[in-house]
């Protein structure tokens, strides 16, 4: 997401309007990931705002949408394809993602019909694709041939880490809706293609997650070290204090390799 009320401050000025979210969000930060198009396609006046609102080198992330990807399993969705793709051709360039999510019904038996949805893609779409079947995880050959499946694609693996939500008890409503929604599932930090996703969700205190985010420090250094370009998006249970984990982490990497400063946020009372 780029807007969300608790921001207010801190990436915008209290009472700016919703239309300009994005464009103090992206005075920051340089990539974001659009999840509302998993639900609905978003109308081309608002692709086209959203063009305006961002600098050359920011970048989007955008969910396939769940017609696609949940209620027609990859099969026979050529005109939801279609119309997705072309809602978003606007932003042809500054998309490093089309992430595909799939649900935890999707198992081994259906990676043909991945494999010919892959294929039947415009040639060069960036893609990533998320599983939550258990055997995709499970180190046998149903994961080696998911991977060996994106490697030969050079599709990325989204790599989902949950793991600080499920570290403690539910003692809240914002963490037992986190702990009921989100995928527990092990962590593998594999790059099939040039360009890793990880989602990480975090605890709401940020200083809780640094432990979870210590080995992700070195996996990060050593794929830019390796030339890859990867995404690291920062979720929390509530969101609230996202901004600033994300913050802490990215400037934790530039002490470990170049990366460009992250310009200020606004401070509380600026406004």
């Amino acid at each position: 997401m780029w807007s969300h009320p608790a921001w207010k401050h801190w990436l915008f000025p209290p009472g700016t309007p919703s239309t300009e979210h994005l464009a103090h969000y992206a005075r920051v930060f340089n990539a974001v990931e659009g999840n509302t198009s998993f639900y609905a396609l978003p109308s081309e006046a608002s692709v086209a705002r959203w063009t305006k609102a961002v600098p050359a080198h920011f970048r989007f992330t955008f969910k396939f949408p769940q017609a696609i990807s949940h209620h027609k399993a990859l099969v026979g969705c050529d005109k939801e394809l279609d119309d997705f793709l072309s809602r978003f051709a606007p932003l042809h360039g500054q998309i490093s993602h089309y992430l595909l999510q799939l649900p935890a019904q999707f198992g081994p038996e259906r990676l043909p019909a991945l494999a010919a949805f892959l294929d039947a893609l415009p040639k060069g779409l960036p893609v990533a694709v998320e599983v939550r079947h258990r055997a995709f995880f499970d180190k046998g050959e149903a994961e080696r041939a998911f991977n060996r499946l994106l490697l030969e694609r050079n599709c990325d693996r989204i790599i989902m880490d949950s793991r600080p939500v499920f570290s403690v008890p539910a003692t809240d409503a914002v963490l037992l809706d986190a702990q009921q929604k989100k995928p527990r599932v092990p962590v593998h930090a594999i790059a099939t293609g040039q360009n890793p996703v990880v989602r990480f969700v975090a605890l709401p205190e940020p200083g809780l997650n640094h432990g979870f985010l210590a080995p992700w420090l070195d996996k990060l250094v050593q794929w830019l070290a390796e030339g890859k370009t990867p995404s690291f998006f920062v979720h929390s249970a509530d969101n609230d204090q996202a901004p600033m984990l994300a913050r802490w982490f990215y400037e934790e990497v530039a002490k470990r390799h170049p990366l460009p400063p992250l310009p200020p946020f606004a401070q509380p009372g600026l406004f």
